[in-house]
């Protein structure tokens, strides 16, 4: 039977966040979008999260492992998902690729968010590049 989370609205999420050793901060970046963005950290993974306009939580970075004060992004290459900022790139291990996981989950039921199937599996990657498909139309 699938569970149900309760919907909450963004000032619920953000004390909810707080309530469960999320470290909760005014983001640096407010991602161009006009709002107020906070981000949300634990565990070495962080997020940025901002109020919806129908009063609910949303997504402005994708969580991520921090790597130098940035939230990384998850680039697989088919043989090795790597962690990837502006400044650099390593190899994610199965513990980053773990914590990932487990803090985008955590973060999902804390502020009522849609749980999809085959993000609960495992961790996806934001960008897939493939070297043997490099160059193909």
């Amino acid at each position: 039977m699938a569970k149900n989370t309760p919907q909450r609205n963004f000032t619920e999420a953000l004390a909810t966040l707080a309530g469960h050793q999320f470290d909760v901060s005014a983001a640096r970046e407010g991602s161009g979008s006009g709002l107020k963005a906070y981000q949300v950290r634990k565990r070495g993974c962080a997020a940025v999260i901002a109020a919806a306009p129908d009063g609910t939580t949303m997504l402005l970075a994708r969580p991520g492992w921090l790597l130098g004060g940035q939230i990384s992004r998850l680039l697989d290459r088919g043989y090795q998902k790597f962690l990837k900022t502006d400044k650099v790139e390593i190899p994610a291990t199965a513990d980053h690729l773990h914590a990932i996981h487990s803090f985008s989950e955590e973060l999902i039921e804390d502020t009522g968010a849609a749980s999809l199937y085959n993000e609960s599996l495992g961790t996806t990657s934001d960008r897939y590049l493939y070297d043997r498909v490099k160059g193909r139309e």
